[in-house]
Formats: C-alpha cells, sequence, structure tokens
C-alpha cells in the first residue's frame, strides 16, 4: 500500500469542516489541478489566507501561477481572472517548483477584470477586499514607477520638489574626492587661477561646489583684463562691479566671434546728424534742435518709447553735447551753447560763437567748444559766471573735435587740416597758449573728426584720412604709436573704446560699423546697417558690455551682444 504524501498526510490530521464537495481546478490553459494543490483561497483556514495576505503586502512576484509552496499548501488559481501570465512560452518551468515559489513565481501584466470569468480561488467576501487592497497598493507603487499612467503626476512631482531642494541646499566642499579639494580655498584660488576658459567650464561641470568655486570673480578678472569688452580698463579698473565677471566674459566672446542681433530702436521720418551719450538706464539723443531722454527697458535692448524728458532751447539743430557734474551740455547750430540740468526744468543759453558751435566738452566745471569761425574757447560752467568767456584761442581752422585731458590741465582740437599745420594740437587749459602739436605727415584735407583721451598721456583720434591713430605723448608726439586703416578708404566719423582691447568705428557710407582689436591690424568684424539708397553715415557711437548702438540718419541701430 502507498503511504499518502505529508502534505495529505498533515492535511487529513487538521479538523474536519463541513464543505460543499470541491471541484476541480482549471487553469487558464485547462489544465486540472489537484485536490492537494488548492491554495488558501480554495477552502484553507484562516492562518493560510494571512500567510498569501502577506506574501502579496510584500510586493513578491506571485501574481501568476504560482507553484506548490512550503509545508504542503499550494497556490491556488493562476492569479486573477482575465490576467494574463508573463511566461507563456515557459511550459512547466513557469510553475515554481516546492520551495521556490518567490524564485520563480511569474510576474503578471495586470489588466481589467474580464466579466466573463471569476474568481475560482476567493475564499470569501472579506479575503477578496483584502487580498484586492493589497493589489491596488501593489498597481499604484508599480504606476508610480512608469510614466505615462496614473500616478506619472506625483512622481514628477516629488521629483520636483527633491531637485528644488538639492538647488536650495547650500554647495558644500565634497568630503570625498583627490586630496587637492582639502587644501585651502586660496591656495585652491591659486592653482585654478592658471586655466583657461575651457578648463574651468569643464571644472564647473563636476559638482556644485565646484561650480560654485569656479564662479569667483579672482579665477575670471585674468581672462577678462585679456577679453574684449568686458568692462575692464587697461590699467586693471573694473568699470562694472555690478555684472559678475564670469557673465561678462561669457558675452565677451560674442563680441570676439562677431555674434549679435541686430535690431532698430528708434526711426525719424527726415534726415538727423544724432549725437547720443549713454547714462546709467538712460540714452540722451539729440534730434533737430532739442535733446530727448529714453528709459530703457531692463533687458538694456529696447527703449520707452516715449521719452521722459526733452531738453529744448537752440535754435537751429544741436551739433553735439556731453554729459557733466549733472548738467547737459549742448553746442548748437545757432552758434550758442546750451546749458540744461538733469533733474530739473533750468536750461540757459548764450552766444558763443560767430557761426555754429561743431563741438563741445566739459570737466571740473571747464567747458571748451569749438566753432566753424576757426576759434576755440574756454567758459566756467559755475552757475554765477555762465557766458563769461575765460580764453579765446585763434585755431587758423576750422574746429571739428575737442577734448579735454583727465588731468584738467589741457585740451585738445582736432582741426580740418586745411594750411601746412597738424591738425592736433594740444593747447593750456589755464593759459590758452599752444603746448605742441600731433603728427608731421598728415596731408591736406586730413581732417580730425572725432578725437578721445584714453588716459592723461594717450588719445585717440580719425576723421577724414580713413585712419585711426593711437597716439602716447610719453614716447612722442611727432608719429603715433599704432594705426589702423580702414580697408575701404571711408572717412571715419566717429569711434568708441572700451579703454582696453576694443576699438569701434562708424564709416561714412552704409552706415558700416567695424570691431577692431588693438593687439592687431587687420579689422576683425564689420557690420553695415544701411543698404544702398539710404546710405548714411554712422556719426555716434556708444556701447556697453552687452550692446552697441550707432546713430544713423534715419534711425537708432542696436547690435545685441548678449541674446545673439
Amino acid at each position: 500500500m502507498v503511504s499518502p504524501p505529508l502534505e495529505e498526510a498533515a492535511a487529513s490530521a487538521a479538523p474536519l469542516r463541513v464543505e460543499p464537495a470541491p471541484r476541480p481546478l482549471m487553469g487558464s490553459q485547462g489544465r486540472s489541478g489537484s485536490p492537494g494543490n488548492r491554495g488558501p483561497r480554495e477552502g484553507e483556514g484562516g492562518e493560510a489566507r494571512q500567510l498569501q495576505e502577506a506574501r502579496v503586502a510584500r510586493g513578491k512576484r506571485g501574481k501568476g501561477k504560482a507553484g506548490t509552496g512550503r509545508g504542503g499548501r499550494g497556490s491556488g488559481a493562476e492569479g486573477k481572472p482575465g490576467l494574463r501570465p508573463a511566461r507563456k512560452a515557459a511550459g512547466p518551468a513557469a510553475e515554481a517548483g516546492p520551495g521556490r515559489e518567490g524564485e520563480e513565481g511569474g510576474g503578471v501584466e495586470e489588466g481589467p477584470r474580464s466579466s466573463g470569468q471569476r474568481d475560482e480561488g476567493s475564499a470569501g467576501p472579506g479575503a477578496g477586499r483584502r487580498e484586492d487592497g493589497s493589489l491596488e497598493r501593489a498597481r499604484e507603487r508599480g504606476w508610480q514607477a512608469w510614466g505615462g499612467v496614473p500616478g506619472t503626476r506625483t512622481a514628477m512631482a516629488a521629483a520636483a520638489e527633491e531637485a528644488a531642494a538639492a538647488a536650495a541646499e547650500p554647495a558644500t566642499r565634497p568630503a570625498a574626492g583627490p586630496a587637492l579639494w582639502s587644501l585651502p580655498e586660496e591656495l585652491l584660488l591659486l592653482i585654478c587661477s592658471y586655466l583657461d576658459i575651457r578648463a574651468l567650464g569643464r571644472l564647473a561641470q563636476v559638482c556644485r561646489w565646484l561650480r560654485r568655486f569656479t564662479s569667483c570673480d579672482l579665477l575670471w578678472r585674468r581672462i577678462a583684463r585679456a577679453s574684449l569688452n568686458s568692462g575692464f580698463t587697461r590699467l586693471g579698473t573694473d568699470l562694472m562691479t555690478s555684472i559678475p565677471v564670469k557673465d561678462r566674459v561669457r558675452v565677451s566672446q560674442n563680441w570676439r566671434l562677431g555674434r549679435c542681433r541686430q535690431g532698430t530702436l528708434l526711426k525719424w521720418r527726415c534726415g538727423q546728424m544724432p549725437w547720443m551719450q549713454l547714462k546709467d538706464a538712460s540714452l540722451y539723443i539729440s534730434q533737430a534742435n532739442s535733446i530727448l531722454a529714453y528709459q530703457f527697458r531692463p533687458d538694456g535692448a529696447s527703449l520707452n518709447r516715449r521719452p521722459f524728458r526733452v531738453f529744448a532751447g537752440h535754435d537751429e539743430d544741436v551739433c553735439h553735447f556731453v554729459l557733466a557734474d549733472s548738467h547737459i551740455v549742448s553746442a548748437g547750430g545757432d552758434g550758442k551753447i546750451g546749458v540744461h540740468k538733469l533733474h530739473s526744468t533750468f536750461t540757459i543759453k548764450y552766444s558763443a560763437h560767430e557761426q555754429e558751435v561743431n563741438c563741445v566738452d566739459c570737466k571740473g566745471g571747464i567747458i571748451v567748444s569749438g566753432s566753424r569761425d576757426r576759434t576755440a574757447k574756454v567758459w566756467p560752467l559755475a552757475s554765477g559766471r555762465l557766458g563769461q568767456c575765460l580764453h579765446t584761442i585763434q585755431t587758423e581752422d576750422r574746429v571739428w573735435s575737442i577734448a579735454i585731458s583727465p588731468l584738467l590741465s589741457s585740451f585738445v582740437t582736432g582741426t580740418a587740416c586745411c594750411g601746412h599745420f597738424s591738425p592736433l594740437r594740444i593747447w593750456d587749459l589755464n593759459s590758452g597758449q599752444l603746448i605742441t602739436h600731433l603728427g608731421s605727415d598728415f596731408p591736406p584735407g586730413a581732417g580730425v573728426l572725432d578725437v578721445m583721451y584714453e588716459s592723461p598721456s594717450t588719445l585717440l583720434s580719425c576723421g577724414y584720412d580713413t585712419y585711426v591713430r593711437y597716439w602716447d605723448l610719453r614716447t612722442s608726439v611727432r608719429k603715433c604709436v599704432m594705426e589702423w586703416e580702414e580697408p575701404h578708404d571711408s572717412t571715419l566719423y566717429c569711434l568708441q573704446t572700451d579703454g582696453n582691447h576694443l576699438l569701434a568705428t562708424g564709416s561714412s557710407y552704409y552706415g558700416v560699423v567695424r570691431l577692431w582689436d588693438r593687439r592687431q591690424r587687420a579689422c576683425l568684424h564689420a557690420f553695415p546697417l544701411t543698404s544702398t539708397p539710404l546710405s548714411s553715415p554712422v556719426y555716434c557711437l556708444r556701447f556697453t558690455t552687452r550692446h552697441l548702438y550707432a546713430a544713423l540718419s534715419y534711425n537708432l541701430h542696436i547690435l545685441d551682444f548678449q541674446n545673439p
């Protein structure tokens, strides 16, 4: 006689209970299950149900056809009806053998319950509800782990909160890593100061602490001083302390490569000869006989369309003006000089020359003016002495440009060069006597249209001879230190410098703006701003570390290097 298996013996030793006669289990593939393989949902005791619920709650993968469990208890039905097993092609190996329910149990793709099938492994409503709750919790965990199904929004929101919390945490020095990071920050700054732009950028991608560390202004000052228009003068003075040096170096690469976006800020119906100045977040530009003040928008690339101040008083066009000591000093075609206070309605004008006043400059409470009547004059800015001429200088030629030295001891005049003398001459500001003249090889008609001091001993000039010249009074007054020639032999109407390496010039044809690197002879980039029918000179240039502004006959252009 064959002895029954241990599982059946254990089942026979259990207390007898009166239940309906069991019927054979039919799997999802039509196989009959033996009575000994009935799972806990086929009439087993409460202990079996609790064990089964514990398995589901722990997230075991036995949601498909589970094999016979330990202790002689089977797994019951093959999952919920309507769910297809994940291992159909696995054959008998898909069913777990004894003692391997957690390893070999097949995973199940969960889907909607079929209305034509019934759960044969359910022992009662209570067990079904408890098991359904566990399955729902497991399903929710699975949904949150994948995108495109319910639970994704919750997972994404949680991930966003974690990212925001990580960004808000202060960047701390890495606890583990190379011994280099254990050095004091002063030594790390010294070591990293020898890196170039590319190396610093790569180092900043290592971790948040290094990203913060490599953003230090001290690391970028050396690079910024060698870059174009980064806000540093040749002597190392920082003119833009409110902007991080790293950001300025990034924008300076656009200046070097000529990457910019062109736009138009203002337009006029009739031709003008505008002049402009920048102050803080305001633009002052002359139109006909008035000076209009516009406010920049926060991006610096656009203007409020309505001017917030209008300074009038001249009978003819404004030829030139400067901002000094909270005043606007303007020179008009009517031969008069106008003085306007920036923050009030005070305006006064007085007759200064017999003909139009072409140029004017003001520093340290002193005004100098040059006119077509071949004279230059010195005036005080003090309110009680306005209109009282201190010196009248006979230049013997029309004066096109004028500038006061930063030391307030002298001033330079640029004339039309119609005689045999040099168009650039330096005069004593206190006595009005001639100190010296610059250059000796100017051809006749090589008038100087713009001149500016860069330091007390260096200055720049440009004009009709198509050259930009750089003068250093400490070396020689007979020959310039360096010169740059306009490639198309166009007259240069104006120039502007960043005080270091960048030089910008405005040509007489097609509104061409040229950028020069003063460390090389050739032009760096050229930007034509007008077409053939509307050819116009560039009358005035101004720029910041992010934008360049060019005033032409019919419009005001902008080159945006921050957002090319």
